[in-house]
Order: structure tokens, then sequence, then C-alpha cells
């Protein structure tokens, strides 16, 4: 358990006498991730952030430094990044993108768009035209295989929202060449076919797998190849189960020999969970414990609406107790000791749970839980104002203080 996190929040029950709640971020350890990332990776490889997985403009900022660029798939998030930096290089990806955000995405100078169909390219050619601005693309393709590694969410390798069909690619490639179109411009290609795979090998040989495509289909179309986007899609445990192997991932990437091959071309990744989910945490404060038909509930100041990552994803998330001694009130505290207990939210259905039958040493009311691995998919997947309830405070751990 992090300790700045354990200092702060005796900090927070020293200066109020509310409930805590709070998410606390440490951007020292999420640069220091970055670092190590990068410190592996092959050359002709670069690193983008995906801020989907955690939006704050406090860790846009802290990653602007060390990472080569920004993946947004909204407007909102482009808006987000550029408040940031003008001119930090942004991919933007998503279906659905409206004719607004590719006008956006024109104005704001994004690097490369990633186009996910047929009718968006054609706007897409339209708009560009208009405004007399060359826009660089990635064709988003979904690859028709069974040897993607099985995750709990597929994009990719079966039917689709996302990304063009192998199949549409040859008719890709005629849009762009038919006459008006000079501002389009085909620069690579885009897969993105999971989420949250934690096997360091099999996620090697599917970017090998993509290299391979991208080669056929060179060749096929006679095409200038400038990027391969190979995505994200890292996983994090929260189980307590091994993690995803970073520095074994990047080893097997260097000896692919398409990968020590790329000459011109530049081999793009663009995770999320993996940069932040470590180093973010959700502390709620125990309000009530009660016994209902032989189990044991904690009720704690807080729940879904802040975190939705456990009821969304069906799992226990890991949490740490921090005990407090303050207990303000002149009737006995209530606690449990030894006992299982299930960890619920304030809201007024039964769906709100972090975790349940959780093994606990001791438990009392007014000690907080830290919810660890907290800083990807947690909050901004949330329903924040669902009943009402106040949004937690935010906390950013830097060098020896906090803000």
């Amino acid at each position: 358990m992090n300790p700045k996190v354990i200092h702060l929040i005796h900090e927070l029950r020293e200066n109020s006498k509310a409930p805590i709640c709070a998410y606390i971020y440490d951007l020292d350890g999420i640069r220091q991730q970055v670092r190590s990332m990068l410190n592996t990776l092959p050359e002709r490889t670069s690193l983008f952030y995906a801020i989907k997985a955690n939006p704050d403009k406090r860790i846009i900022e802290a990653l602007l430094p060390l990472v080569n660029g920004f993946e947004v798939a909204s407007a909102g998030e482009l808006l987000k990044v550029r408040e940031v930096s003008e001119s930090v290089p942004v991919l933007f990806g998503g279906p659905g993108k409206k004719d607004y955000e590719l006008e956006l995405a024109i104005s704001k100078d994004v690097a490369y768009i990633h186009v996910e169909s047929l009718l968006e390219l054609r706007k897409l050619i339209l708009l560009a035209r208009e405004r007399t601005k060359d826009v660089h693309i990635l064709l988003r393709v979904n690859l028709r295989t069974d040897t993607l590694p099985q995750t709990k969410i597929q994009m990719g390798g079966r039917p689709s929202p996302f990304g063009l069909d192998e199949q549409f690619i040859e008719e890709a490639v005629s849009i762009l060449k038919e006459a008006g179109n000079t501002y389009v411009h085909l620069s690579g290609f885009h897969f993105h076919s999971l989420s949250n795979n934690l096997q360091a090998d099999l996620h090697a040989d599917m970017v090998q797998y993509y290299l391979q495509k991208v080669a056929v289909w060179k060749d096929k179309y006679d095409l200038h190849i400038q990027v391969i986007n190979a995505g994200g899609g890292i996983g994090v445990s929260y189980d307590g189960s091994s993690g995803f192997d970073w520095q074994r991932f990047t080893a097997l990437l260097a000896q692919i020999r398409t990968v020590a091959g790329l000459e011109t071309t530049e081999l793009y990744f663009e995770p999320g969970r993996v940069v932040v989910a470590d180093h973010g945490y959700y502390a709620v404060e125990i309000v009530d414990i009660k016994r209902s038909q032989g189990q044991y509930f904690a009720v704690v100041r807080g729940g879904t609406h802040h975190n939705r990552l456990p009821a969304s994803w069906g799992h226990n998330h890991p949490f740490h107790v921090v005990p407090l001694e303050s207990w303000p009130y002149p009737f006995p505290r209530p606690e449990i000791k030894q006992e299982k207990v299930t960890i619920v939210g304030e809201l007024c259905t039964p769906k709100d749970r972090l975790h349940a039958d959780a093994a606990v040493e001791r438990l009392r009311v007014g000690d907080v839980l830290v919810f660890e691995k907290s800083g990807a998919y947690c909050w901004t997947i949330s329903h924040h104002d669902f009943l009402g309830h106040p949004h937690p405070e935010f906390y950013y751990l830097t060098g020896g203080d906090h803000e």
C-alpha cells in the first residue's frame, strides 16, 4: 500500500469531520510507469496515451513531456488534450464520428484520424476538400481471424461495429483514389481488437500478425505505409493474478523480424489502462456496518456512482483497510473481527457493490477502505449524479506533497 496515500488519509481525517470520500492519483507513479515502459520499447515504436482510461487534466499534463502523443475518441476528449497543448500529436479514433467532430479534428490539426467506415471516409474527403486542408488517416481494420487472444472485451475478429472488415479495404483505397480527393491521404492502418489482455506472448503474436497483414496489403494495393497502429488493449489484473509482463512483451517485439525491419514505418501503441490503473486510489469511509440474515454488510460513503468498474466488469475490486481511531459518538463503535463482509455503497440499488464476501481481520465504522488499482475506467465511466450524492474530492500526489 502506498504510504503517501495512508499519510494523506490521516491528514484528511484531522482536517475534516465529513466522511472521507476521495480519489487520489499518484502523478509521480504514473510518470515512472511511462518511463519504464519507454525504456524497453524497440526502435521505431512510439507510445501514445489513450485518455479514455482517465482524461483527468492533471494526468494529461503529467504525461505530456513523456509520451509521443495522445489518443482520443470524441470531440470532448480532443478539446481536453488541446487545452493542455495545441501542438502535441493526437490520434482520433472511435466509431460514429459526427461531421462536427471530423471538422474539429481537421481544425485542431489531429495527426491521424482512424477511419472506421466507408461513409466516414467519404464524409472526411468532402470536409477536407471544402477546407482545402490535408488530412492523414489510418484505416481501422477488423480482422477476420480466430487467432486473437480471448479477453472479456473483444472488439475485433468477429462481427463488430468497430473498423472496416478486411474485404472493404480495396473499396476504401478506390475511394481515396477517386477524382476530387487530393487532401485525404492514407498513411497506414489501425488495429484495436481487444481490451484488458494479460498475455504478453499472445499480444506479441497479435502484433506480428498485424504486421504480416499490412505487408500483404502494402504490396497488393501499392501503398506507402508510414504508420501501423497496434492499438492498446494491454491489461491489468484485479484479482491478484499475474499482470501483463511489459518487459517480456517488448523483448518479444524486438525479436520479431518485421519489427526490426520497419525501416520508414512507425509502429504505434496507444495503451490507457496499464499506464494509470495502478496509480489511482479510491478512498471511502465506512459509515455503517450491519448484519442481515447471517451476512455482514459495510456501507461506505461512496459506491458504484463513483467507481463503476467492479460492477461493470463483475469483479471484486482489491482494497486495503486504513484504521482510523477517531470516534466522536458516546455509544459503542460497531465493528467486526475475522468475518466476511460485503462492501456496498450508499445507493438505493442492490447492484451498488464494490466487493462481495471480503475476509477482514478487523473492520470498524469510521475506518477507511482504499480501493487500489482505481486509476483507470473507475471515475469517468461512473454515473456520478445518480441520487444526487456529492462527488468525491480529488487529490494529486507529486514529489513529497499532495495537491
